[in-house]
């Protein structure tokens, strides 16, 4: 079938001249999109509460530390410098004399200090410090594994939450977006970019906490240590925000550059994946890896770029983060000199100096992560925005049980604006019959069946069912009564027993059998090794096409629905089969409307009804002999195919073959049966 026949063309990608996607998507603010991202955590905020506690405590742990370590420096050295001085002097004593001999360096530093001349080093008083040390960095530790332990359930929780949104959006989507977007780059939204948020927030979300709270804690200890040398660090900030903001403006559009080539990589290699046979069949392998090439160099140039660039941000927060670090050192020496500061105090200080700069770096390294976690998240949230189909009416008429009479009011219907498709069709299908629909590619034939099934609704007039407007049903309602058989078969990777039973959850086996019986599935299926056991993988290679397209027709069969459409649905399998099928199909319309879309002919000769359609107009409508008697448009298809070239409008049509009459339910099964057993032999 043509594309106008199933649903609009898939648009093309619009390419700037270096070949990368130009049109289309447009990459949201980084400051929306990063809280859109944070709100979905609001859900587990009691515990995100109980991170911050735990981080707050783990962080003024921390912080302590260094400054208890400053003072056993100061415990060591004071004990260290007594030793210099003479036993049962006084301390004062000892500044006098170093004063009078005019070193008034060193009488200000040790007038600083507190020991007592000859005493030594205080091993008690020590010990009692690396004790609370140790402890402090103990319980740092475990309340810092705690935050990590319950932040990391938090994200994974709002991680599974947002595929099940993603999930619950796709079901929720009209046809025509699936009509439009590649499956891979759908794919690519919905696993790729969905990982990296959830990558993003694990290893970003602890950090930025830990480190913002780092920064607070570390410069109020600054603070309080010194107000000149905390001046002095505070340099770091706007050197870190101005490098920062230069490298993240620059790297953000390169990082949804990278997430939107890899959807349409993704997208080519499923394409060519899938159809790999025909791409070989057609030597077509020089342009598939010249397509390759390009779209992958595209994606190396957008990632190598964003990485690079966000890369330069942690070398250049260490540089700064050094050249802080010397001036430290170099005022602290000499306020240690002067006798305003203790050594101890100069050793947390530069340990400070250490902490501060390092949630600095971290922020600033992280500009990468949430650059590239961010741009996913408005991929999954512009799919998340997409425009869903109309919601059913609330409440929802319904059609009794046995309903199957479904008429065609006055319908139009057009996939693009300015291009008509159906205009102004009516047509009756009553109970028991069969409906066929004939007609050149692109005539509109299937998008007849998309109306039924509601997978588009249409622009004008009305399709009912007993007299109810489909519209006023509910899609789940409408389409619960319907089954349907297509010229592309989908079986899931499960056994045959699985994708048979699909068609009715719940059925028996013996139903199962009976269905898989009637489609002559039966008779194949026992030569399997696990008979309806056999697993079949996601793509059924293990089955042939027509053995494939046979189990979905026992699918439909065990359905048992109200309304049967079959679109080419016996065109892979050969023609005894074929015979075998519509004879079992007969038996299967019997009291239900049956909608029959076939370009072989010879299959619709005994249908109720032959819709002939052009330009998604009926031109033609009655019983196979009436139409071949009109010598229409289908006359003109039927000497087409049964005489000769297209449009020979002078070939005298064969006279149509009527088929014997439908066997009974028992023939078709002993029938059935009796060519399992000559196959087995």
């Amino acid at each position: 079938m043509s594309a106008p026949a199933r649903g609009p063309q898939r648009m093309p990608m619009q390419r700037g001249p270096m070949g990368q996607a130009s049109g289309g998507e447009k990459a949201q603010n980084f400051g929306p999109s990063a809280r859109r991202l944070l709100a979905t955590l609001r859900t587990d905020m009691p515990l995100l509460s109980v991170v911050l506690v735990f981080s707050v405590l783990s962080v003024t742990l921390s912080v302590i530390g260094p400054k208890l370590l400053g003072e056993g420096t100061n415990l060591v050295f004071a004990g260290f410098i007594s030793l210099q001085m003479p036993a049962g002097a006084t301390k004062q004593q000892v500044v006098d004399q170093l004063v009078a001999s005019g070193n008034q360096d060193q009488a200000n530093m040790i007038a600083a200090m507190d020991f007592v001349p000859g005493a030594g080093i205080d091993f008690e008083q020590l010990a009692r410090v690396v004790a609370l040390v140790l402890a402090v960095y103990v319980f740092a530790s475990i309340f810092g594994w705690l935050q990590a332990r319950i932040l990391n359930g938090v994200v994974q929780r709002a991680m599974h939450r947002l595929r099940l949104r993603v999930e619950d959006k796709v079901h929720r989507l009209p046809l025509s977006y699936f009509d439009r977007v590649q499956r891979g780059e759908l794919l690519s939204r919905v696993t790729n970019d969905v990982d990296n948020i959830g990558q993003t927030m694990q290893q970003t979300l602890s950090q930025v906490v830990i480190s913002l709270l780092t920064v607070i804690g570390v410069l109020t200890m600054m603070f309080l240590i010194s107000p000149l040398l905390a001046v002095i660090a505070l340099v770091t900030i706007p050197l870190t925000i101005v490098i920062t903001v230069l490298v993240a403006r620059r790297s953000q559009k390169l990082f949804v550059q990278q997430w939107k080539t890899t959807g349409v990589l993704n997208a080519r290699v499923e394409e060519t994946f899938s159809g790999h046979s025909v791409v070989k069949v057609f030597g077509h392998q020089r342009e598939v890896e010249a397509d390759f090439r390009t779209e992958n160099d595209e994606l190396y140039r957008a990632s190598f770029g964003a990485q690079f660039l966000s890369g330069v941000i942690m070398p250049a927060m260490m540089f700064v983060g050094n050249l802080v670090y010397v001036a430290i050192a170099v005022v602290g020496g000499l306020q240690v000199a002067a006798g305003l500061m203790s050594i101890g105090d100069v050793q947390a200080f530069i340990q400070y100096s250490r902490q501060f700069t390092q949630p600095l770096s971290q922020l600033g390294s992280m500009a990468n992560l949430l650059q590239s976690g961010v741009a996913s998240a408005e991929r999954v949230f512009e799919l998340l925005d997409e425009e869903e189909q109309t919601p059913d009416d609330d409440p929802a008429e319904t059609a009794p049980d046995s309903a199957s009479s479904l008429e065609f009011d006055d319908v139009s219907f057009r996939y693009v604006a300015d291009k008509p498709l159906i205009d102004g069709l009516t047509l009756a299908a009553r109970p028991g019959s069969t409906v066929a629909i004939v007609g050149p590619t692109g005539a509109g034939k299937t998008t007849l069946v998309n109306l039924i099934m509601r997978f588009y609704d249409a622009d004008a007039g009305r399709i009912t069912l007993d007299g109810v407007d489909t519209r006023r049903m509910t899609r789940d309602d409408l389409r619960a009564r319907t089954g349907m058989v297509l010229q592309d078969t989908w079986l899931f990777a499960g056994t045959i027993r699985e994708n048979i039973a699909h068609g009715r959850p719940g059925a028996s086996e013996e139903e199962m059998v009976a269905a898989a019986t009637a489609a002559y599935v039966d008779r194949f299926v026992h030569a399997l090794p696990d008979g309806y056991d056999t697993m079949l993988d996601d793509e059924a290679s293990n089955l042939s096409v027509g053995e494939r397209q046979l189990v979905t027709i026992a699918r439909a069969f065990l359905a048992d629905p109200r309304i049967l459409i079959l679109d080419e649905a016996t065109s892979s399998v050969d023609t005894r089969t074929e015979l075998l099928i519509q004879r079992a199909m007969s038996r299967l319309r019997e009291d239900r409307t049956a909608f029959v879309i076939a370009h072989r002919l010879s299959t619709i000769r005994d249908a109720d009804l032959i819709l002939v359609m052009e330009d998604g107009a009926i031109v033609e409508q009655g019983s196979h002999d009436e139409l071949l008697a009109a010598k229409g448009a289908y006359w003109r298809l039927y000497n087409a195919q049964f005489e000769g070239a297209a449009g020979d409008d002078d070939a005298v049509p064969v006279p149509a073959v009527p088929l014997a009459p439908p066997p009974t339910t028992a023939q078709i099964v002993v029938e059935a049966l009796a060519e399992s057993e000559d196959a087995v032999e």
